[in-house]
């Protein structure tokens, strides 16, 4: 449940100023999780290109974007990407909130979104990775009905070296795949 003021909503055509004001905002906060990336990253046309890769993304069924709110400014994104119809029925989840908004349960709300959406995209299975020393996201996940299944040793590079990662996951339902239009 998210707090008074805070509302999610799917990515937009025009968000990509206030994405790139609530990176800029992060770099720090983010930067032990995230790779390296350029300054073009960070300015607001970059995150316009940003936008519009993800909202094709979108279009294609590939991938969904969302963005948590606070008056007027975006304070998280929530993603589902890497989805794999046929007989897999798979997305991968990745989240982020903004360091002054931590602690109010807006990342473990964020993630009970992702989950209500993929089920309503009919994905039988959500997966979830976590750097070893994030234990904050893992407490998330856990939160989350998700389940550790294994460590997948330098499995993402980040920060100039190949880093261990803790995989989860969050079977949503034993229907038969039937790939449903969102």
């Amino acid at each position: 449940m998210l707090g008074d003021g805070y509302v999610i909503r799917e990515l937009r055509v025009g968000d990509g100023a206030a994405l790139a004001a609530a990176f800029r905002k992060n770099k720090e906060h983010l930067s032990p999780w995230d790779p390296g990336r350029p300054d073009s990253f960070y300015a607001d046309a970059g995150q316009e290109a940003e936008v519009a890769r993800n909202l094709g993304e979108t279009a294609a069924g590939r991938s969904y974007m969302y963005l948590v709110w606070h008056d007027d400014l975006v304070v998280g994104r929530l993603m589902i990407t890497n989805i794999v119809r046929a007989v897999l029925q798979s997305g991968t989840i990745g989240y982020w909130i903004d360091h002054e908004h931590l602690g109010r349960g807006l990342a473990t709300a964020g993630v009970g979104h992702m989950v209500v959406q993929a089920t309503r995209l009919g994905l039988h299975r959500l997966e979830a990775g976590t750097l070893v020393e994030n234990t904050p996201s893992q407490a998330v996940l856990r939160r989350s009905g998700f389940q550790q299944y294994g460590v997948a040793e330098r499995f993402l590079y980040i920060r100039e070296e190949w880093r261990d990662t803790i995989l989860f996951q969050r079977l949503l339902h034993d229907d038969p795949p039937g790939n449903p239009v969102p």
